[in-house]
């Protein structure tokens, strides 16, 4: 992983960790993506990452967002911006998505 994304996932998780709604989430670096999730339980009892949304760096310090449908594919969404920008879309429509099972 290089410095940028290093950089991008610390800035990330900040972001998510000081919203009530995303604390807890994880971040991980996935080839160009910035991929947030939960640990959530199994039936056995152990914690699983279930992602969620993806930040898709784009030009000039802004993200494309997307999410994680049933299917386990990643289906983009229209909404692009700074990554605050785009976190709190994801906090303002995305509550669903976000919030711990």
């Amino acid at each position: 992983m290089n410095d940028k994304m290093r950089i991008a996932q610390a800035e990330l998780h900040h972001l998510l960790e000081t919203n009530q709604l995303t604390t807890g989430m994880y971040v991980r670096v996935h080839g160009d993506h910035l991929i947030a999730g939960r640990k959530e339980p199994t039936p056995g009892g152990t914690l699983e990452e279930d992602d969620r949304v993806r930040f898709t760096p784009l030009a000039r310090g802004r993200y494309g967002l997307s999410v994680k449908r049933h299917t386990g594919r990643w289906e983009k969404t229209p909404f692009t911006g700074s990554m605050r920008e785009t976190v709190d879309v994801v906090c303002s429509f995305m509550q669903h998505l976000i919030a711990p099972y």
